[in-house]
């Protein structure tokens, strides 16, 4: 699984001028899910990102995590995150998981975090959305359950 991560003050998702998911203080995640992701993947990433330390803590410094905020996660899917661009102008999404692998792997994750006690609002699966965000820092990171940088 590979996720986008930021760092909000409050971020929401619009479908056909419908909210389908709000926030406030927490995090957005734009998620994407391989065609060889499994259980694994979802509960090492919401346990990594239920964790990570990015937020400030009294004296400034990125010290305190979301459980420890009480924050927030919006969840949204997002298949183009495993574009190949590589070759040409065009990417590839051959590494993307098809939607009925995804869907289920991409409602543990969201399972998963709200089993942590983390509060989770998400956009609909195969659904055009408009994302709003304010980015708070702004703190933006690349998290991946299998790639090492």
């Amino acid at each position: 699984m590979r996720a986008v991560v930021q760092r909000v003050s409050r971020a929401k998702v619009t479908i056909a001028g419908e909210v389908s998911g709000e926030i406030g203080v927490g995090l957005l995640v734009l998620l994407g899910v391989a065609d060889d992701d499994a259980s694994a993947d979802a509960e090492f990433l919401a346990d990594k990102l239920v964790g990570l330390r990015i937020f400030p803590d009294d004296e400034g410094k990125m010290n305190r995590s979301l459980a420890d905020i009480a924050g927030a996660m919006l969840v949204v899917s997002q298949f183009t995150l495993l574009g190949d661009c590589r070759k040409g102008k065009r990417p590839s999404f051959i590494k993307a998981a098809r939607p009925e692998a995804a869907v289920g792997l991409y409602n543990m994750f969201v399972a998963e975090v709200r089993g942590r006690g983390i509060t989770v609002a998400t956009g609909r699966f195969q659904e055009h959305m408009d994302v709003e965000l304010v980015n708070d820092g702004p703190v933006t990171l690349l998290v991946d359950s299998r790639k090492e940088f």
